[in-house]
C-alpha cells in the first residue's frame, strides 16, 4: 500500500522538528531515490526521498545505502544550487501528499535567494522538482514535456503549477461528518484504509474529532501483522487485528528498505541477467554441436581405411559417382567408400586421407573445447545463482567481475577525477558470522570474494567448506579445530548461500584450507580439491539470523 495525504501530513511534522537543516551532500541511490546528507539540531542525519510508483515515500534513516560512482544530471544540478544550503521551511497547505521545502542559499554573486524543492508522492506521477524565485522549474527528476501533459508540463524553463487541488475539507479542521458519503470523497488525505478504519471506530462509538486527535498527536506507524499484504497507517488498524508499532521512520524503513532493495538490485541486475543467460545460451547450444563433432572424429579411421582401398584397388575413374563399394583385403568385407562426384578416384583418396588427417588432430582439440564449454557453462550458471542471492554490493562486484572476465564492457566516467588517471581499485569484503562460542566464520558471496577469502584471508590450516555439486559460497572456519555446532552452522552457511539453498539434506565438504589448488587460467571461484570429510545439512534461514543476521 502507498501512503496516503494523512501519512504523509504526520511525517512532515516530524521532519519540521529537525528545522532548520544544511545540506551537506545529495546522492542518487536508484532511478527513483534522492538521498540528502543534511545537518541540524539533532546533529548528522540522512533524509531519504523515494518516488517509486509503489514505494514513494519521505523519511529520516539511519541504514547505509550505495552511492552511484557517476552521478546524474538532475543530481548534478541539484548538488549545483542546493549544496550548502539550507531548509528553513517544509511548506504544506493541506494535508496532502506534497510538500515544498523553502531552502536559502547564496547564488554566485553571494545575494541570497530562495528556491523551493517540491516533494510530490503521488504513485506514479510521484516526482522532486526544483523552483526557482520566480516560480520557474529549473529541473525535475521526472521530466514531463507538454507533448505528454499540456495540463500540467514538467520541464526545465516551464512555469510550475501545482498538483491540482481536490474540492475537501481539511480533516483536521472539521467540525462535523456527512452520514451520506463516504470520508475518502470528504476529507483530503483520507485513502481508503483509512477510511474504513476511522468508520469501523465511529461505529463502536469513537468520536471523529477523537480519532484526528490520535492521529495528530500520533508519532508511531502501526503495521499489520495478520495480512499476506502488510497494511500500515499512524494509528493502529482495529478493523484488520493485530498490530505491531514502530517509530514513524523506522516503520517506513522495515516496510519499504527490503522492497525497494531488490528494486535498486535489479536497476544494476538487469543487463547483467542478459549477459549471462545469452552467454549460457550460447555455450548450451554450443556443446552438443562440439560433442557429434567429438563422436565424428572419433572415427577417423575409417577415412584413411577409405583412401587405402580407393589406392589399393587402383580407382581412377569416378566422377558422377557418390559412392563405390570396395573388398577389404584384410577380412574380405565390403566396405562402402563415399566419393566426391566432382572428383577422380585419386583426387577422392587424397580428399580422404586429408579428412582423416583434420579429424585425427580435431579429436585432442575438441577434447579441449567441450571440457572449455563445460567449464562455461558451470561458471555462468553459478553466476546466474549469484545474481539471484545477490544485495547491491554483491551484484556491483558480479559486474566488476563480468568486466574483468570480457564479458561486459566498462563504462568510462564522463567526469574523471582531476589529476587521477588510475584506476581506483575497487575493495572487495566479505561477510561474516559468528558461532556461538566466538569462532569467527567468513564466507563470499560471488565468485571475487570466494578468491579474495580462499586464496588471501584463509590460512593453510583453517577449515574450508563448500556444498557439494553445487554453484555457492566459498566458507572458512577460521580456526583448525571447530567444534560440532561451529562446523554444522558453517555448513549450513555454505548450503544457505547456493544453488541448493531450497533443498533438504545437502551435502557439504569441508577440508583444510591447504588441500586447495588453484587451477591455472581457471576462471574466478574455481578449485581444484584434494581430500575432504562431507556431512549433510538442512538449510534453515530462521537460523542463521540468530547470528548476526547472515541470511538478510
Amino acid at each position: 500500500m502507498a501512503l496516503d495525504g494523512i501519512v504523509f501530513h504526520q511525517i512532515l511534522k516530524e521532519v519540521r522538528k529537525s528545522l532548520p537543516l544544511r545540506i551537506q551532500k545529495i546522492y542518487m541511490i536508484s532511478n527513483t531515490e534522492v538521498l540528502f546528507h543534511i545537518h541540524g539540531p539533532l546533529g548528522k542525519q540522512q533524509l531519504l526521498i523515494s518516488c517509486h510508483s509503489l514505494y514513494n515515500r519521505m523519511l529520516f534513516t539511519k541504514r547505509k545505502y550505495p552511492t552511484p560512482a557517476e552521478p546524474g544530471n538532475f543530481i548534478m544540478v541539484l548538488r549545483k544550487y542546493l549544496e550548502g544550503a539550507f531548509i528553513e521551511d517544509a511548506v504544506q497547505s493541506i494535508p496532502d501528499r506534497w510538500c515544498a521545502f523553502v531552502v536559502r542559499r547564496r547564488n554566485e554573486i553571494g545575494d541570497i535567494e530562495y528556491l523551493r524543492l517540491y516533494v510530490e508522492l503521488m504513485g506514479k506521477y510521484a516526482n522532486v522538482i526544483l523552483v526557482n524565485q520566480e516560480n520557474r522549474i529549473i529541473d525535475a527528476l521526472k521530466r514531463i514535456p507538454p507533448f505528454e501533459n499540456n495540463r500540467r508540463t514538467i520541464h526545465p524553463g516551464a512555469e510550475f503549477t501545482p498538483a491540482p487541488s481536490q474540492d475537501k475539507t481539511d480533516p483536521f479542521l472539521a467540525s462535523s461528518v456527512a452520514a451520506d458519503r463516504s470520508l475518502t470523497a470528504q476529507f483530503t488525505g483520507f485513502s481508503p484504509l483509512l477510511s474504513r478504519e476511522v468508520e469501523y471506530r465511529m461505529s463502536h462509538n469513537e468520536s471523529f474529532a477523537s480519532i484526528m486527535k490520535q492521529i495528530a498527536e500520533s508519532s508511531s506507524l502501526y503495521l499489520t501483522t495478520d495480512t499476506p499484504d502488510p497494511q500500515f497507517h499512524v494509528i493502529p488498524l482495529t478493523h484488520l487485528g493485530h498490530v505491531k508499532e514502530y517509530p514513524l521512520f523506522e516503520g517506513l524503513d522495515a516496510l519499504y528498505y527490503h522492497a525497494e532493495e531488490k528494486e535498486r538490485i535489479r536497476q544494476i541486475t538487469g543487463d547483467l541477467y542478459h549477459v549471462v543467460r545469452r552467454q549460457l545460451k550460447h555455450q548450451k547450444v554450443k556443446l552438443p554441436r562440439l560433442l557429434k563433432e567429438a563422436d565424428e572424429a572419433a572415427d577417423h579411421e575409417k577415412w584413411k581405411l577409405y583412401g587405402d582401398l580407393l589406392l589399393t584397388h587402383g580407382i581412377k575413374d569416378t566422377k558422377g559417382m557418390t559412392s563405390i563399394d570396395l573388398k577389404d583385403y584384410a577380412d574380405d568385407s565390403v566396405v562402402r567408400v563415399p566419393l566426391d562426384v566432382r572428383y577422380d578416384g585419386v583426387t577422392n583418396a587424397r580428399r580422404c586421407y586429408q579428412k582423416y588427417s583434420k579429424l585425427k588432430k580435431g579429436v585432442v582439440y575438441l577434447a579441449e573445447q567441450i571440457e572449455i564449454t563445460e567449464n562455461e557453462i558451470r561458471y555462468l550458471e553459478g553466476v546466474l545463482t549469484q545474481l539471484e542471492q545477490a544485495d547491491f554490493h554483491t551484484a556491483s562486484g558480479i559486474r566488476e567481475e563480468l568486466i574483468q572476465q570480457g564479458y561486459l564492457k566498462e563504462k568510462k566516467n564522463r567526469r574523471p577525477v582531476r589529476g587521477s588517471n588510475k584506476k581506483k581499485k575497487q575493495e572487495i569484503t566479505v561477510h561474516t558470522v559468528t558461532a556461538s562460542d566466538g569462532t569467527l566464520i567468513s564466507y563470499g558471496r560471488n565468485n571475487l570474494q570466494n578468491d579474495e577469502l580462499t586464496w588471501h584471508i584463509a590460512r593453510r590450516n583453517e577449515i574450508w567448506l563448500h556444498a557439494k555439486d553445487y554453484h555457492g559460497s566459498h566458507v572458512v572456519i577460521h580456526t583448525s579445530d571447530p567444534s560440532e555446532d561451529t562446523l554444522r552452522l558453517a555448513a549450513m552457511v555454505a548450503a544457505y548461500w547456493s544453488a541448493g539453498r531450497n533443498s533438504s539434506s545437502v551435502p557439504v565438504i569441508y577440508c583444510p584450507v591447504r588441500n586447495l589448488k588453484k587451477i591455472p587460467g581457471a576462471r574466478p571461484g574455481m578449485v581444484s580439491l584434494g581430500s575432504y570429510r562431507m556431512l549433510y545439512i538442512d538449510p534453515d534461514a530462521d537460523h542463521l539470523r540468530e547470528f548476526s543476521a547472515a541470511a538478510d
